[in-house]
């Protein structure tokens, strides 16, 4: 994935490993909740297993995969590169290539981001704006803070918000499964990024 900004000419790179697209290829047909849960768990798993981050995600138009992404924090130097984001990132780029290509219609949706994890303060931003139309989680925030990650500020009740925009949301799909891959990660030494403390006058 790549952005090309004007003036400055700066570019943005986050790469997405192969094996990416080999576990989970766009236009799959996975037809159960748990089997689409089970598919981005086997995600993080091996990206943990590669020395990244223990988060990935998918984005599915009904039973179809569109695109899938993981945690490339590590690797990319970059904050933003969260497993949801490269998801998302990933189904917009193929929905405005597809589009530029007059492919009718790219994505009729609706869309449900599917992730290992609870979204983070960062990524539930993106969610809001997003357009998918439903979440899906396994483990929870507090499964993420308990190995160290600081999940940052967030509405208390956040899927009431993301509920009240029309953003429908699954909490607990195979948690223990999605937990699993977090423990595994701070057994292995895995780094703890992104940590924000106040400042102590």
């Amino acid at each position: 994935m790549t952005n090309q900004g004007q003036g400055a000419g700066l570019t943005v790179t986050i790469t997405v490993p192969a094996w990416v697209e080999e576990l989970a290829p766009a236009g799959t047909l996975i037809e159960s909740e748990d089997q689409r849960m089970d598919l981005v768990i086997r995600l993080a798993a091996r990206n943990v297993a590669e020395g990244g981050g223990p988060f990935a995600a998918a984005v599915f138009e009904g039973t179809r995969l569109v695109a899938a992404g993981v945690n490339r924090v590590l690797e990319s130097g970059l904050s933003v590169a969260h497993g949801e984001i490269v998801a998302l990132l990933r189904a917009q780029n193929l929905a405005h290539e597809l589009e530029r290509a007059a492919a009718t219609p790219p994505i009729t949706g609706p869309l449900t981001l599917v992730t290992t994890t609870e979204p983070c303060c960062q990524c539930f931003g993106a969610i809001v704006w997003s357009g998918v139309e439903r979440l899906v989680c396994g483990a929870t925030t507090s499964d993420a803070e308990s190995i160290g990650f600081d999940e940052g500020p967030k509405p208390e009740f956040w899927p009431d918000v993301l509920e009240e925009r029309g953003i429908a949301v699954e909490l607990n799909v195979r948690r223990n499964e999605a937990r699993a891959v977090l423990e595994d990660y701070k057994r292995r030494g895995g780094p703890i990024y992104g940590l924000r403390h106040p400042s102590i006058a």
